[in-house]
């Protein structure tokens, strides 16, 4: 009976106390850096949304900055003003083109840096 006890806890499998740690902390990295980051993709799709209405209000440069200046300054946009954008004509078409990057400190040197590039067509 003792051997087959001996024998049963053997093959028993399952995580380590250390292995429950370290998933542990993998799991509140995810969600550290994904509560930091939902914020930047939320303005980055409030910069979207500006610039279309910008592009369709405005018909000028100046009027085109400007209405999107209205517009980050309602929505709360801090990442891009309307002097960073690139506007230009084709085909008597106005087309905007926006590029920015936000980064999030994860530890000492190390950075988790987003890169955006889009453009109204």
């Amino acid at each position: 009976m003792g051997l087959q006890r001996t024998a049963a806890r053997s093959r028993q499998r399952g995580l380590s106390f250390f292995g429950v740690i370290f998933l542990g902390l993998i799991a509140v990295g995810a969600f550290a850096i994904g509560g930091q980051s939902i914020p930047i993709f939320l303005e980055y799709m409030a910069i979207k949304k500006a610039v279309a209405k910008a592009a369709h209000d405005g018909h000028t440069v100046p009027e085109i900055r400007a209405a999107f200046d209205r517009s980050a300054q309602i929505d709360d946009i801090h990442s891009i003003s309307g002097k960073d954008l690139e506007i230009s004509k084709h085909n008597d078409k106005v087309v905007i083109e926006f590029n920015y990057a936000r980064e999030i400190p994860l530890a000492g040197p190390v950075y988790l840096l987003y890169r955006f590039k889009e453009s109204t067509n």
